[in-house]
């Protein structure tokens, strides 16, 4: 698998000017763990120095040796080294005179030196061709398996070598070396997507990037474009778009190639101008194309079930509308009735008619005939309590057929064990649709209680257009649970199916369980958990009595715990005082320079990288990112940007940019950057490690036609919106967001933006408002060793569970009458285990298998296991709540910096007042991922120059306490960061050397 020179033309070259500089070079000081690890000489070392002559042969030799060893290369001065090394080494070999190494630069002992060391520690060169062959291969494995880009391959191959005591060849021939392996890796990957492709099928694709005869969009653009409204002729259109795809028949199901690399494709695709994929070369855009159906079928098919989703729900949430104002236009006629109803029935409870003819009576006060017309009204008004309102579902049956036979026709539904009586149904409609003779008897299963009046008829058999309904009806609610899935799938796949089992876990259960600190058998944690909860409640209750904040009332005839609110925190002066010399003190700036002005500091531009890296970064490729990311976090769009003067800010450069390079994962790989930037600085560290991170969501009208956005009157008034779910640590930095249509009930969604965020950070408590709180929720935090501490608002509705039901926990005594049920969690306590592992494998989505577990009403035996386990930490996070009143500021002042970053979105976000406008989700992730990382950027550049007064203001003598520093916000801008109007992409000489900018004078006027 050897790379030969001539296999490919000579690629372009992607290493920055700083990399080439800095390749195979000291950047900075080795830390004291790199001076241990690489300049530590031991005995036999030693042994080979003592016998050189003189000490500087001798330092020298030493110098050589640990370089090679840190470096991977010898230096041509080996004396270029930092003082530090050379001190370490001098001190080893008890040289006090280092000055007398300078000679060793110039004299022929270096050379034989080297030679000496290449032979006895066994240091290779990489043109040896067994070297060359296994580098080339593991290499060669990375490349296939991953989508790292050449730059970061690079660097692994750097790291191979000095693992394998390999001596580093010339930057450029390394380069060239990883840029030729990287393009045959991709010409087999063209060539093996192409390989089983009919010529009919080729034709098929070509004529995507045409127009058709009467219209401007290619095909392919008509493909990309997905449903926009919730309607029966849109669903109907999204399944036609569906069969396109499926008629096409690509199918990949033995190429090999990794599903990174198809996706990674097919983005290009479905992003790229289709005049750029036609000017591609004949192998790669068969390629491109061949990956973007590929994956483009499991695109279509969530947007199927997405429209599908939505209007069942508004299907069923009209008719539930239209029954309510039924209801409350008959109370005038249901009140007449139940008014001859109560008079016939005074009649016949009168004691005084035993032995008189009561029906005599009855008739006489309330005539026959009234009597049934009432009885008649009251059975026509009166609704069952689980009512189904099938009278108004009945008006708009017809509305059902527009979609439903093609829906029956072309979607096909999977399901486990709780959904299998659902897809059962599904599918006698589809026989029924299609007139199939002999037609089976309907099953049963999926019909539930509230059902039964109106789908089974006298005679047994089903009414079809109940049992349609019906079917509808629960095949929405199993969509939502999970428990009905579909495949291909990005967002509706079974999220069972990734769980670990088998043999593989047998392997991975050991592994598991150390790295969640539990046991495989289940005595010894539920024994732990407990012992610590009996303790938590004894140590509760003795301090209870000088527990001013909680007390016992009784409300409504009922005893219950009662919490007193906390009480506001009063600001001394010393505080306000800092917060305005701090305010007046801040360089007064405008929000294209901030940006400009953090990525030199930071690099976090060199992030992102172009979706295919055919062509090499431009020139002022930066000011061209932050005019882009600046455009979508403000949401101006570019025209307030561009520059025709300036060739990094005409619109083809921003649009070209906009196309290539944002996108999630470069946008993830940034953040990181930045996350990484602000947990350096001494005053993110006062506020806090990182170690905690609060979630909240923060609401966005859209106010375009799109399927991907949902209805709340209470935040998006008659529109519809989508919430955008944060992670902040407790430095103020923001670590994730996830972007969902609608309100999203958020225990769906918080263990998926705790799980699956990127940064160096690993908060293990997490903090959040009370819609977040479920028993499941806190079983799973609980299993994977996070510590959830969510706001209670309602502490006197919050229920408490004991495990010893004789246990005498004094006054708590009453509010812990709930047992744990410890039987049911231990029967299932290798399935929560392995869901655990699943879960921090990323074997599964936690989005997904959050909405299986949630308890409904048919919960499955492991979420019951789950929630019994959640109810002992739920009832320790309760207690712990109650008594200490720091660990209740702690949670309030960690939401309200989410809240505080929430308001600095908004402002940043100001652009078409404040609405998302994108119709698709990747276009709101994306957009929405630009504001957060405009919003950290923002929050790092506060930090630094907020640190940098502190420095000042203590140099100056003025005090500064720690916990008036400890209680400063890195959101504030009012006062001196422009967003609006000005977008100069200039800084300053002295920012471009990474110095800072002066100081405000706080005695000057303020702008």
């Amino acid at each position: 698998m050897a790379i030969t020179k001539n296999s490919l033309p000579m690629p372009v070259q992607f290493l920055t000017a700083e990399q080439r500089a800095n390749y195979g070079r000291f950047i900075d000081d080795p830390n004291a763990d790199q001076l241990t690890r690489y300049f530590y000489l031991d005995d036999a070392d030693h042994a080979v120095i003592s016998v050189k002559r003189g000490n500087h042969n001798r330092l020298g030799f030493a110098l050589q040796l640990t370089t090679v060893r840190f470096l991977g290369t010898f230096l041509e001065d080996p004396l270029d080294v930092p003082d530090s090394v050379l001190q370490t080494l001098a001190r080893q070999l008890q040289i006090t005179n280092t000055d007398q190494v300078l000679c060793y630069r110039d004299a022929d002992q270096r050379w034989e030196h080297t030679a000496e060391i290449r032979l006895r520690y066994g240091f290779s060169d990489w043109s040896n061709s067994t070297v060359s062959f296994r580098m080339s291969r593991w290499l060669y494995a990375l490349c296939w398996t991953g989508t790292e880009q050449s730059g970061v391959l690079f660097d692994r191959a750097t790291t191979w070598m000095l693992a394998h005591k390999v001596l580093l060849p010339g930057c450029t021939s390394l380069e060239r070396f990883v840029a030729r392996l990287r393009n045959r890796v991709e010409n087999r990957l063209w060539k093996r997507l192409g390989c089983n492709i009919t010529s009919e099928q080729r034709t098929q694709l070509e004529d995507l990037l045409t127009a058709p005869p009467q219209g401007r969009s290619s095909w392919l653009d008509k493909l990309r474009s997905g449903p926009a409204r919730v309607s029966g002729r849109s669903l109907v259109l999204a399944i036609q778009r569906l069969q396109t795809v499926r008629n096409l028949g690509i199918r990949l199901p033995l190429t090999g190639v990794p599903p990174s690399r198809l996706a990674s494709l097919a983005r290009f695709a479905g992003t790229a101008k289709v005049t750029a994929i036609s000017r591609l070369p004949a192998v790669r855009r068969l390629a491109t194309l061949v990956a973007f159906i590929h994956c483009l079928e499991a695109t279509a098919y969530d947007d199927v079930v997405e429209v599908l989703d939505m209007l069942l729900h508004e299907f069923f949430g009209d008719a539930a509308k239209a029954n309510k104002k039924a209801r409350l236009r008959s109370i005038k006629d249901l009140d007449k009735a139940a008014i001859v109803l109560a008079t016939a029935c005074r009649t016949l409870l009168d004691s005084e008619n035993v032995d008189s003819d009561l029906r005599e009576i009855v008739f006489i006060r309330t005539p026959h005939k009234m009597l049934e017309q009432a009885l008649a009204c009251v059975d026509a008004l009166v609704r069952p309590p689980d009512d189904v309102y099938y009278s108004e579902l009945e008006t708009r049956y017809r509305t059902l057929r527009l979609f439903l036979p093609t829906l029956l026709r072309h979607v096909q539904f999977g399901a486990s064990p709780a959904g299998e009586s659902i897809t059962a149904g599904f599918d006698w409609l589809r026989i029924h649709e299609l007139r199939v003779k002999p037609e089976p008897q309907a099953p049963r299963d999926v019909i539930t209680k509230s059902w039964q009046r109106y789908a089974l008829q006298d005679d047994g058999s089903v009414d079809s257009k109940a049992y349609t309904f019906c079917v509808l009806d629960e095949l929405r609610k199993a969509l939502r649970r999970r428990d009905v899935f579909i495949s291909p799938s990005w967002r509706y796949a079974d999220p069972r199916a990734g769980l670990i089992s088998g043999q593989e876990w047998e392997t991975t259960r050991p592994i598991v369980c150390r790295s969640l600190e539990l046991s495989a058998d289940p005595a010894p944690t539920l024994a732990a958990l407990s012992a610590e909860l009996d303790q938590t409640y004894r140590a509760v209750a003795a301090r209870l009595p000088n527990n001013a904040d909680v007390r016992f009332e009784v409300v409504d005839g009922k005893k219950e715990l009662v919490l007193s609110p906390l009480d506001k925190l009063e600001e001394p002066e010393s505080l306000l005082k800092l917060r305005e010399s701090v305010a007046a003190r801040l360089p007064v700036v405008d929000l294209p320079e901030i940006l400009l002005e953090i990525s030199k500091r930071t690099g976090f531009t060199d992030a992102f990288t172009h979706l295919t890296e055919r062509t090499a970064r431009a020139q002022e490729l930066n000011t061209s990112l932050c005019a882009v990311l600046l455009a979508e976090a403000c949401n101006t769009g570019p025209e307030p940007l561009i520059r025709h003067d300036v060739p990094a800010l005409r619109r083809e450069r921003l649009a070209w940019v906009d196309q290539n390079y944002i996108r999630d994962d470069t946008l993830v790989a940034a953040n990181a950057i930045l996350v990484a930037a602000q947990n350096q600085i001494p005053l993110a560290r006062i506020w806090g490690g990182g170690e905690v991170a609060s979630a909240d969501g923060m609401r966005l009208i859209v106010p375009v036609r799109t399927v991907h956005a949902g209805p709340n009157p209470k935040y998006f008034g008659f529109g519809r919106g989508v919430t955008w779910y944060n992670l902040m640590s407790n430095q103020c930095s923001g670590l994730n967001a996830i972007t969902v249509p609608g309100t999203l009930r958020d225990s769906l969604i918080l263990l998926a933006v705790v799980l699956e965020q990127q940064t160096e950070l690993q908060p293990t408590k997490i903090m959040t408002d009370t819609g977040a709180y479920s028993d499941i929720v806190f079983g799973l935090f609980r299993l994977l060793g996070y510590r959830f501490s969510p706001r209670l608002a309602d502490i006197g509705g919050t229920r408490f569970w004991r495990i010893d039901p004789h246990a005498d926990y004094g006054e708590l005594n009453f509010i812990a009458r709930q047992c744990v049920a410890l039987t049911r969690v231990e029967a299932h306590w290798d399935d929560l285990l392995r869901l655990a592992g699943s879960l921090k494998l990323g074997r599964v989505s936690a989005a997904g298998i959050m909405r299986t577990l949630q308890v409904g009403d048919r919960p499955t035996q492991l979420a019951l296991a789950l929630a019994e386990f959640g109810r002992i930490e739920k009832t320790l996070h309760s207690l712990s709540y109650i008594d200490d009143e720091n660990h209740r500021r702690a949670t309030l002042l960690q939401l309200n910096r989410t809240e505080g970053r929430h308001g600095l979105a908004r402002d940043v976000f100001h652009g078409k007042r404040g609405e998302l406008r994108q119709r698709y989700r990747e276009g709101q992730e994306d957009q929405l991922g630009a504001l957060g990382l405009v919003v950290n950027i923002i929050v790092l550049w506060n930090t630094v120059y907020m640190d940098a007064v502190l420095a000042q203001l203590r140099e100056e003598g003025h005090e500064v306490l720690d916990s008036d520093v400890a209680r400063l916000s890195p959101f504030i801008h009012e006062r001196h960061i422009n967003l609006l109007g000005r977008y100069s992409f200039a800084i300053p000489e002295a920012v471009t050397r990474g110095e800072l900018r002066p100081l405000r004078n706080p005695d000057d006027e303020d702008p």
